[in-house]
């Protein structure tokens, strides 16, 4: 099992996914070159988010090294703040181990106890003498 990692660009002067259908396949190809075992594009509202599963953490770094990917990187839409690298899947991908379920809530919980007869029965309510 490899380990993830993410290219996320963000649209600027111009589209993120004009810029994903040019160097999609170049960037492809370099990572097939290292190892890659599975890719994911995802496409969003903002720009788009490149997923690749590689064999370990030099394999990424010796993609990021290639003329291909440099010359991917250097021409994103907003070279300024558009570009972000990091391990994992995308931002919106959840996390690698499930999630433990939620404790029940509301009519879901556990039922309390019935109060004693006692209780429910109480003393009797004092009563107040007013003089008019």
């Amino acid at each position: 099992m490899g380990e993830w990692f993410s290219i996320e660009v963000f649209d600027g002067g111009s589209s993120a996914q004009r810029w994903a259908d040019v160097h999609g396949d170049s960037l492809i190809y370099a990572a097939q070159e290292e190892g890659l075992t599975d890719w994911s594009w995802h496409r969003h509202p903002w720009g788009v988010v490149l997923e690749l599963e590689l064999p370990d953490e030099q394999a990424w770094e010796r993609l990021r090294d290639t003329a291909a990917v440099r010359a991917a990187l250097d021409a994103v839409p907003d070279p300024v703040t558009g570009l972000i690298l990091y391990r994992g899947r995308g931002g919106s991908s959840g996390t690698r181990q499930p999630r433990r379920p939620k404790p029940f809530a509301g009519a879901g919980a556990v039922a309390l106890p019935f109060p004693d007869e006692e209780e429910m029965v109480g003393p009797e309510p004092r009563r107040q003498l007013v003089l008019v």
